[in-house]
């Protein structure tokens, strides 16, 4: 599934070829979208938040707001107009189309239109996203801390706690910050700056368009999909394993040498 990096990025992609442009067609191909045009709405720009995907519209003077998740198959492209599409015509489920340029959403998870004003419903519950500019961290500590006992992993792919980690950024931060991802919150030392660290990776992520941790583009990770392979700092083997029990089909990745797990955690 796409982080918050990869969304931000994606929404970028968006406003180079959308905004502030007028839609000449659209094809909403998703069943309670079927019958929508937003035909002559002009595109006011696409936001992001965590995972969520946030394209404005003007439609007549009423302001809309198409919410899309990408999941773990879904893709927006950007073509020139009349360009063959990059992925199979099966699998779009949203067209919008300028004069000049072509947005497809292709194997979209979630596809709703919504007016603006109530985009609290649908992300509302989420919480704050590190990649925001001021984003609220006492807010995001205090929904961090509220179960002690719950691993650190799990907690932090939990989207209502942090908006915007995945399996590469749990990994990665945790290895940062010298602590094991299976360690209980209430015994993590410093959970904020571990929160930062983990907006100055995403924010690193998007500038250099891919996640890229190390300084090095040619091996840009420190642990993450590195089982069983030395780890880059001390030569350990690097272990895998799931996040916690709430979240036993994600995997994530330390080394046990850097991040030693809390013996009472055993």
């Amino acid at each position: 599934m796409p982080e918050g990096d990869a969304v931000r990025l994606t929404a970028r992609r968006l406003d180079r070829g959308l905004k502030g442009r007028r839609l000449v067609a659209t094809d909403f191909r998703w069943p309670s979208l079927a019958t929508v045009d937003l035909t002559g709405a002009t595109v006011l720009g696409t936001g992001t938040h965590g995972k969520h995907l946030l394209t404005r519209f003007d439609h007549d003077g009423r302001l809309l707001t198409l919410h899309t998740h990408l999941k773990m198959e879904g893709r927006w492209r950007v073509h020139a107009a009349g360009a063959r599409w990059s992925l199979p015509a099966r699998d779009a489920r949203v067209v919008l189309r300028t004069e000049a340029t072509e947005a497809v959403g292709f194997s979209l998870a979630i596809v709703e239109l919504l007016p603006t004003a109530d985009e609290t419903s649908v992300i509302g519950h989420l919480g704050p996203d590190l990649l925001a500019d001021g984003w609220d961290e006492e807010e995001a500590l205090r929904r961090l801390l509220a179960d002690p006992a719950r691993p650190l992993g799990e907690a932090l792919l939990d989207q209502t706690v942090v908006a915007g980690i995945g399996t590469i950024y749990l990994s990665e931060v945790c290895f940062a910050h010298g602590v094991h991802p299976l360690t209980p919150v209430g015994e993590v030392r410093d959970p904020l700056r571990l929160l930062r660290r983990a907006g100055q990776m995403l924010r690193i992520g998007v500038a250099n368009g891919r996640p890229v941790m190390t300084g090095d583009r040619r091996e840009p990770l420190w642990v993450y999909r590195r089982h069983r392979l030395p780890c880059r700092r001390c030569a350990t083997t690097v272990e895998a394993g799931p996040v916690g029990d709430r979240a036993r089909e994600r995997t994530t990745y330390w080394c046990p040498s850097c991040q030693p797990l809390p013996e009472k955690s055993l």
